[in-house]
């Protein structure tokens, strides 16, 4: 049966990785729409490829581009906030949730529909706005298939026993670049390092993350809200080959695994079809031949944002909002060279400490979980800015 798809973040490396599933299997899938950032060339090479009905661009400075190069093509398409909703909006039976960042929030959200399959892998989200999103699925009857390799495995092993039989639902981190650096060469990494991740193709930011091991707290914070077990049941494990995504310990000692070789592919085509495999023409996992897998535990002395994260998650309420809005801040600086590596996380630190003495309450509504995000992103700019440039590593000040 074919089902109709619209993509949400078709420029990205998720978005990227899903044409190649659909263009694999032409038959199975329809594409309604797809929606793009800045990059208004790419939107439309891929609105063609895919032969899409409809192309939206967040930056409403390039609508005439888009315009023109999908000119004679038949493909209607918008630029702006409005029309990225409305792409959101059409009727489609599944939506890959693909944009990045706090950005993808309300277009995500907006994307829940009853009966529709929302194929997710924006984990800000859940970060943000976690407990009134799945709210919302459940009442909308909305089926929330995560896109990201460790949640994807994770569901799988799920199914083979009852959240109540859960001791320890595991993620995965290949620890990043820095893995097995000292924290003395860590404080003097670049951007250009951190964002060089040893086994995935990421955009910059998210590779970032995963150099400070954020991406993995951000994941325990989804992985909460995905699977309803509480921070005592979650945990991360660095596991340097990426074969193991996600572990389930169960309460009779048996433990349940999800492997694949280390291809989004993998997830997103589980995610598309869910029960109904996908079958994809890629390499087979073979063990033999990899001969060993390794497994540490991830040193939150040389990361702490991991910690930041578990704190975030333990408190509640508004926490991982602040969490997530602060290090979008914190990275951003650091990838223009305005702050050192370490910096992020003590900023992040600091806004979280800020919001923590004010108690907020866990938002309700997206507009809520925005809002609280916004504030949050004015106290982390209003700190950055005082940096001291004379204390950074000199490969980290401003201009070198």
């Amino acid at each position: 049966m074919t089902r109709s798809l619209t993509i949400l973040g078709a420029t990205g490396s998720i978005g990227r990785s899903t044409s190649d599933v659909v263009l694999s299997h032409r038959d199975e899938f329809r594409i309604e729409a797809v929606v793009g950032g800045r990059d208004a060339q790419a939107l439309a090479e891929v609105a063609r490829r895919l032969g899409a009905r409809f192309a939206a661009l967040a930056d409403e400075r390039g609508g005439a581009e888009l315009r023109e190069a999908l000119a004679g093509s038949g493909i209607a398409s918008g630029a702006g906030d409005a029309a990225v909703i409305e792409a959101a909006e059409r009727d489609a039976d599944v939506v890959l949730a693909a944009i990045s960042g706090a950005a993808g929030l309300r277009p995500t959200h907006a994307a829940m529909k009853s009966g529709r399959r929302l194929a997710l892998a924006n984990k800000e989200s859940l970060v943000c706005a976690g407990a009134a999103f799945m709210a919302d699925a459940k009442r909308l009857g909305v089926e929330i298939m995560p896109v990201d390799s460790e949640h994807n495995a994770l569901d799988q092993a799920l199914a083979a026993g009852r959240n109540v039989d859960v001791e320890k639902a595991i993620i995965t981190a290949t620890g990043g670049p820095f893995r097995t650096w000292p924290r003395e060469r860590i404080a003097k990494a670049s951007a250009k390092e951190a964002s060089a991740h040893p086994v995935w193709s990421m955009g910059s930011k998210i590779n970032i993350d995963s150099a400070t091991l954020m991406n993995k707290g951000l994941e325990l914070i989804e992985a909460h809200h995905l699977f309803g077990l509480e921070a005592e049941r979650l945990d991360v494990l660095v596991h340097p080959e990426a074969i193991v995504h996600g572990l389930v310990q169960w309460s009779d000692g048996a433990l349940t695994a999800g492997l694949a070789l280390p291809d989004m592919k993998v997830p997103i085509a589980n995610a598309l079809r869910h029960r109904e495999r996908l079958r994809m023409d890629l390499p087979r996992l073979d063990l033999a031949a990899i001969g060993g897998l390794s497994f540490e535990r991830p040193d939150e002395t040389r990361f702490p944002c991991l910690s930041l994260a578990k704190a975030a998650l333990q408190a509640g309420g508004a926490m991982p909002v602040v969490l997530n809005a602060a290090n979008e801040i914190a990275v951003e600086a650091f990838m223009a060279g305005r702050i050192g590596f370490y910096a992020i996380s003590e900023y992040v630190e600091s806004v979280c400490s800020i919001f923590s003495r004010r108690n907020i309450a866990a938002p309700s509504t997206v507009s809520e979980a925005l809002a609280i995000d916004e504030e949050a992103r004015v106290t982390a700019r209003q700190a950055i800015p005082a940096v001291d440039e004379q204390t950074l590593p000199q490969g980290a000040r401003k201009g070198r």
